[in-house]
């Protein structure tokens, strides 16, 4: 059979166009895909802008169902027309978008990036399933993707992350046990974020990640499990998990009292250190040494600095993991004292700490 370029139907595509009715223009967009898939891998770049062009025009004017028919047709194709792609991709109905964004090789970094930030959660769903996903398209992903969104890109094997991805995907871990099992088993996970997630999960999740990971995974994640259990690296703790998490929910402007009080309550004190020295513009390491050391009277000062409210600061003076645990005599001076404590005093004591890098022993 003879080739038969879209030129010979430009005039039937002008009349659907122009005045056909909704189902003659589906069918017309029909036989001008049809006519791509049977010839498009041998046509000129010429007549692959033909096709483009005439495929454009129709998109415009069909309704969604036959969009996303055209849209599951071309994303195979690693010849589809660029702008059908790209018009396909960028539509609001997921139906639509959703296989250009999962499965075509002609949406370049840049677009991907560009719709990941725009776009709603769905488009980034489908987005996180591609394969060979570059870091500058996942970093978006980490920092926009809610639950399920996450989830799918980190069961993505073939996509990658930066430092900054993994220490936020590694952060959104934290209290999802189903996503902790997911990044435990990817095996390109670097070891101090592998670390990370394992001090932080539950007994069950370290267990059953033990049962289900592959034989050069599992010695891999008993070596980390043993270290934490030895401690060998308490003397150079790493608060970059904590820190990452407590940033995230300061950008969602949930970083607040009550989340302090819920960290204070599950015992959480990397939580603690990491949402004060935020909220203080303090280093978290000297907020650990302050909840962690003697004096009581002392972690009060960035509270107050903080603007925490007593029960989430009682809170923490019950729970926190000090050499010995507070009577309620010193409970009672101690919220005497805060009471008195004004917000001035409080922060002009933190930036004078920070000034000379101490406390008070």
């Amino acid at each position: 059979m003879q080739q038969q370029p879209a030129h010979s139907i430009i005039a039937e595509l002008e009349e659907a166009v122009r005045g056909g009715s909704s189902a003659k223009r589906v069918e017309t967009l029909r036989q001008v895909t049809d006519l791509f898939l049977n010839d498009g891998d041998r046509l000129s770049d010429e007549q692959v802008q033909v096709f483009d062009d005439v495929l454009c025009l129709l998109i415009a004017r069909v309704e969604t169902r036959a969009r996303a028919e055209l849209s599951k047709r071309l994303a195979p194709l690693d010849y589809a027309p660029f702008e059908v792609i790209r018009h396909l991709a960028w539509d609001d109905e997921i139906a639509v978008a959703g296989d250009v964004l999962t499965h075509s090789s002609r949406l370049g970094t840049e677009a991907l990036v560009e719709i990941a930030s725009t776009k709603g959660q769905s488009h980034l769903l489908a987005i996180s399933a591609r394969e060979n996903l570059p870091e500058a398209v996942t970093d978006v992903i980490v920092n926009r993707g809610e639950a399920r969104v996450i989830r799918r890109l980190a069961n993505n094997a073939s996509a990658r992350f930066s430092e900054t991805g993994y220490s936020g995907i590694v952060a959104r871990a934290e209290g999802d046990d189903e996503l902790v099992e997911i990044l435990g088993l990817r095996l390109d996970l670097p070891i101090k974020f592998l670390h990370d997630l394992l001090r932080r999960a539950k007994d069950a999740v370290r267990a059953r990640l033990m049962a289900i990971a592959p034989p050069a995974l599992l010695e891999e994640i008993k070596r980390v499990l043993n270290d934490i259990v030895r401690g060998e690296d308490s003397s150079a703790r790493n608060f970059e998990v904590a820190e990452q998490l407590v940033k995230l929910m300061k950008e969602l402007h949930e970083l607040d009292d009550a989340a302090v009080f819920t960290f204070a309550e599950a015992r959480k004190f990397d939580e603690i250190a990491a949402a004060l020295a935020l909220l203080n513009d303090a280093p978290t390491e000297m907020m650990a040494r302050l909840l962690e050391g003697p004096r009581a009277d002392l972690v009060l000062i960035p509270c107050r600095s903080a603007r925490l409210n007593w029960p989430t600061v009682e809170t923490i003076l019950r729970n926190r993991p000090a050499p010995r645990p507070i009577d309620e005599p010193t409970l009672k001076v101690a919220e005497r004292d805060y009471r008195k404590l004004s917000m001035e005093t409080a922060q002009r004591t933190v930036r004078f700490w920070q000034l000379h890098n101490r406390i008070e022993k």
